[in-house]
């Protein structure tokens, strides 16, 4: 089955609709901290499902879109490339993952790499967009470091929550 079949199956286009939904509610749920120079956006967790379900791509993609509409700092930038950054991110996981299995790599590892994409492109692309326009006065690299940081948190210790409680179902294995 090729990804582009896996994506138009009832079931992913499901599975894609309710991650979604859960990032847009993770998100606005804990607005305060969702956006800005100081963000550990909570739904970023969701961003190692890739790992377990293609559909998870456009899960993400989709969320973030949405959410990012309803921003404080409403901005087509950010609703444009911080959307598309959790769409480059959630691919790059899901080819990591599909690179992994072919191996022999432990599950902690597999996560540890796993994780990589989505904290350094949100630090990367998020961090200089979000320094540019909201914080000009704030050097960009520290803008940057502050966003890599709550991905760090939201990516890692959230999602090693997630994909560890994940691995121990059936979705999991």
């Amino acid at each position: 089955m090729s990804i582009r079949s896996k994506f138009l199956t009832t079931r992913a286009l499901a599975q894609a609709g309710i991650i979604a939904a859960l990032y847009v509610a993770l998100v606005l749920s804990n607005a305060m901290f969702s956006y800005g120079m100081i963000q550990i956006r909570i739904a970023e967790a969701l961003t190692i499902l890739p790992l377990f379900m293609p559909a998870a791509i456009p899960g993400v993609f989709i969320g973030c879109l949405i959410a990012n509409i309803f921003s404080p700092f409403p901005n087509i930038i950010d609703i444009v490339f911080g959307s598309l950054t959790s769409l480059l991110a959630s691919i790059m996981t899901y080819q990591i993952g599909r690179d992994l299995a072919k191996t022999k790599v432990k599950e902690l590892p597999k996560f540890l790499l796993a994780a990589i994409p989505p904290v350094l492109a949100n630090a990367i692309i998020v961090g200089t967009y979000v320094g540019i326009l909201w914080y000009p006065a704030i050097p960009v690299y520290l803008v940057m470091l502050s966003v890599g940081a709550g991905q760090v948190v939201a990516c890692y210790l959230l999602g090693g929550f997630l994909y560890f409680g994940l691995r121990k179902t059936k979705l999991g294995r």
